[in-house]
């Protein structure tokens, strides 16, 4: 046993020391020291995964949380004036944990609520006649959209909290980010063949479709596609869609609005992320009809 851990031991001590020397000239800036870690992996000191997410933590103290927030339309909230069934519904159909609640207002979030909180009203006899979401409801964290991650995954961390409520400069409500949101920035998501460029918020398929994230802002989608979308309400095209579906889509979900039929592409429990979107004309009519 002690020769397993001498032995142990030297190939640690041998792989620190390979680090010190390789790193010898110290990194005057996050860029060159960025450029050694991606020479270390070259010399197999690292392997890709680790720096993948050394690359993902440096990046996260640069970000701020409205780079990354779930926007306001694509939020699946619930209200105090529901009744125990329709939250169910939404909880059920949205197949995430937590959710934040309004009151009065569309701004004022009351509270968050987890899902498993909902599990000992089950099963009670007669819950929907004494039901009161405010009697659930765990305290909401409000955070300015110019927070920077790490700031708020150390916040995290201490408080126990897993998600906090964006606020604008004007104190309205902007969305919501999760510290799993965070953790994704760290560790990375994994592409698709759909995936646009982070500058590019629209790109051509076919030549006959396109590829449009859903955080586009409906000013720029209506200019490049000549629509007419509204943005009084809505400011996204997923904002759009959210509204239309009236639930969070499953990947491959197809609409139709007007003139255009929208196809998901990528989505999660809590937003959508990527759409096709093509003129009703030139559907395949083989395909599932789009809802109307």
């Amino acid at each position: 046993m002690a020769d397993d851990q001498f032995s142990s031991d030297s190939r640690l001590s041998s792989w620190i020391d390979k680090i010190k020397a390789f790193f010898g000239a110290q990194a005057v800036d996050k860029k060159s020291l960025i450029d050694q870690l991606r020479l270390a992996q070259e010399e197999q000191i690292i392997d890709g995964d680790a720096l993948s997410i050394i690359e993902g933590a440096l990046q996260v103290a640069d970000m701020q949380v409205r780079e990354i927030m779930i926007p306001r339309p694509q939020i699946a909230m619930l209200s105090t004036k529901s009744s125990l069934e329709e939250i169910l519904q939404i909880v059920t159909e949205a197949a995430h944990s937590r959710f934040p609640v309004i009151g009065e207002n569309s701004d004022d979030v009351i509270g968050i609520l987890l899902a498993k909180d909902l599990i000992p009203l089950l099963l009670e006899k007669n819950n929907s006649k004494r039901f009161n979401i405010k009697d659930i409801v765990r305290p909401v964290t409000f955070i300015p959209e110019y927070k920077r991650l790490n700031v708020l995954l150390k916040e995290f961390r201490e408080n126990r909290n897993h998600m906090a409520i964006v606020i604008d400069e004007y104190g309205g409500l902007a969305g919501a980010v999760t510290i799993e949101d965070i953790l994704e920035q760290i560790v990375g998501e994994i592409e698709d063949e759909y995936d646009v460029d982070d500058e590019d918020y629209i790109k051509t398929s076919d030549g006959e479709s396109y590829i449009v994230k859903a955080i586009t802002p409906l000013d720029e989608f209506n200019e490049y596609f000549h629509s007419s979308f509204s943005s009084e309400e809505m400011g996204t095209i997923g904002g759009i869609l959210l509204n239309q579906f009236g639930h969070i889509p499953s990947r491959d979900e197809r609409i139709g609005i007007g003139p255009y039929v929208f196809k998901i592409l990528n989505a999660d429990g809590r937003q959508i992320r990527l759409i096709e979107v093509s003129s009703s004309l030139s559907v395949n009519h083989s395909d599932e009809p789009a809802r109307e």
